[in-house]
């Protein structure tokens, strides 16, 4: 079987995500924000639900040597079974390199959905592609409702039909609608919590460390993305309470089973004081990243917070397994026109970069010279660097 992952805003750090929780030699890259994955495994629509760099993804059906428009019509049409019921049957097309008249090809397809006894509603827009608002508004992915994804690969015309779009309804409502929520204990973003869990390449089974868990964002998301061995600490009281309110609110919310979760107030660069030697699977975290208001000593905030890494770093090492994965956010600040990366000592462990090797080339992919991705947004004052480190054995 093949699917479409129509990546989000950071196609790199997308592409990684898929790359960490299938098979690299799967994934190719069809279009600049468009991943294409062959596999034997079937997969379900709330498969969106733990991925938080995917927009959209569904199932390819079809396969042409031609874009002629009577030939995507016949392709389409095989995709779609309209079942009886209230209402007109909604479709809406997105196109991804095809040259191809989108006005034409909808008129064309309401047109042979008319001749075969159904009655339609062409959901348009005025871009080439539908965003996941529209097909979610629409209900796109339900029974009376279709997308119909045109994308170019390379000669051939791939026809698919979305299974789920990102719940952004839901991620905005865990971001700014939890009890406790602060800029100094954590703004992480949900759905970037998940790609960091994901970077990890943990199992069900495995246990995950949290030991800058601010506000607990990403123990929260690693609940709901079914993990059940998590640990989080801090060294401020505060963010404690806070992890503990938002676990308790995304327990009440989503109606989590009780989790054995354990929480302690530490110094990261202590942690291993609290728990057993080689005991944690991985480490997922956003530490202090330094003042996000106000004027402030650039090159001093970089100096120390490369000691409190440095010495975190160097005491994961004593819980984390062998070969196991650490995956954590670097602040990049930005001086005199220049950009400022952190260079903590990585003395026992190696930056992995987590981009299929037969992609890395691809000019689309943006990885740092020292093979990390940046996440950030133009005018924010601090980007964050996504390091994804192995523990050497």
């Amino acid at each position: 079987m093949k699917y479409f992952f129509i990546l989000g805003t950071n196609p790199t750090l997308s592409l990684a995500e898929l790359s960490a929780i299938f098979n690299q030699a799967e994934i190719t890259l069809a279009q600049p924000n468009v991943a294409i994955l062959e596999t034997d495994r079937e997969i379900k629509a709330n498969f969106i639900e733990i991925i938080g760099g995917t927009i959209k993804f569904g199932l390819i059906h079809e396969e042409l040597e031609s874009g002629a428009v009577k030939e995507i019509i016949a392709g389409a049409a095989k995709m779609i079974e309209p079942k009886e019921g209230e209402g007109k049957f909604k479709f809406g097309l997105s196109n991804y390199g095809h040259k191809v008249n989108n006005k034409v090809l909808g008129m064309e397809f309401k047109k042979h959905l008319k001749q075969t006894g159904v009655s339609s509603r062409w959901v348009v827009s005025q871009e080439p592609t539908l965003s996941s608002v529209v097909v979610e508004q629409n209900k796109l992915t339900t029974d009376r409702g279709a997308e119909i994804v045109i994308i170019k690969n390379n000669k051939k015309l791939l026809l698919g039909k979305t299974l789920a779009v990102q719940a952004f309804k839901d991620l905005s409502f865990r971001d700014y609608g939890r009890p406790a929520r602060d800029d100094r204990s954590g703004m992480l973003p949900p759905k970037l919590a998940q790609i960091m869990i994901n970077l990890a390449g943990v199992k069900p089974g495995d246990v995950l460390l949290d030991p800058f868990c601010g506000s607990g964002t990403i123990l929260t998301e690693a609940m709901l993305m079914g993990y059940e061995k998590l640990i989080g600490s801090d060294i401020s009281d505060k963010a404690i309470a806070d992890t503990k309110d938002n676990i308790a609110w995304t327990q009440k919310n989503y109606e989590l089973k009780a989790l054995d979760f354990k929480l302690y107030q530490a110094d990261a660069a202590q942690i291993s004081k609290k728990l057993e030697a080689n005991s944690v699977d991985a480490i997922i975290t956003e530490p202090y990243l330094g003042p996000q208001r106000g004027r402030f000593d650039v090159r001093q905030i970089a100096k120390e917070l490369e000691q409190l890494y440095s010495l975190s770093l160097n005491d994961f090492k004593k819980i984390l397994k062998p070969s196991s994965r650490l995956v954590m956010v670097w602040p990049i600040f930005f001086d005199k026109g220049k950009n400022i990366f952190l260079n903590p000592n990585l003395n026992g462990y190696q930056i992995i970069n987590p981009v299929p090797t037969n992609l890395q080339k691809n000019a689309f992919i943006k990885l740092t010279e020292r093979q990390t991705m940046v996440y950030g947004r133009e005018n924010q004052k601090v980007w964050r660097e996504i390091v994804v480190l192995g523990k050497l054995s």
